[in-house]
């Protein structure tokens, strides 16, 4: 039973994974893409390594699966955070569609 619900999480996590890389192909800017990578490697790695792990148990590669997906769901908005910010410090625009630009508005009470 354990193995079946492992290979339902691994076809969940290839679900969003698959969307996720169509939302960095058909996004319009740095800004949504960023957000869709960051979704796709924290929702759908991590429930394939989530999966694995439930396949394989405590064993050697199970652990390792559980490593992965500890460092991942750690690193992996921080770096999706850290790469916006820098693009937007370093002058890179938002789409003209976008209706909202908190960290624009939050820079200018800065200043």
């Amino acid at each position: 039973m354990i193995e079946h619900i492992g290979y339902a999480l691994i076809l969940v996590g290839l679900f969003f994974d698959f969307f996720g890389c169509l939302g960095i192909i058909r996004l319009p800017d740095v800004y949504n893409r960023l957000q869709a990578s960051a979704k796709c490697i924290t929702l759908g790695t991590c429930g394939i390594l989530f999966g694995l792990f439930l396949i394989k148990g405590f064993t050697a590669t199970g652990i390792k699966a559980l490593l992965c997906l500890l460092f991942i769901i750690l690193t992996a908005p921080v770096s999706a955070h850290a790469l916006a910010r820098g693009a937007y410090r370093s002058g890179v625009k938002p789409c003209p569609e976008t209706v909202v630009d908190e960290y624009g508005e939050d820079i200018k009470n800065i200043k």
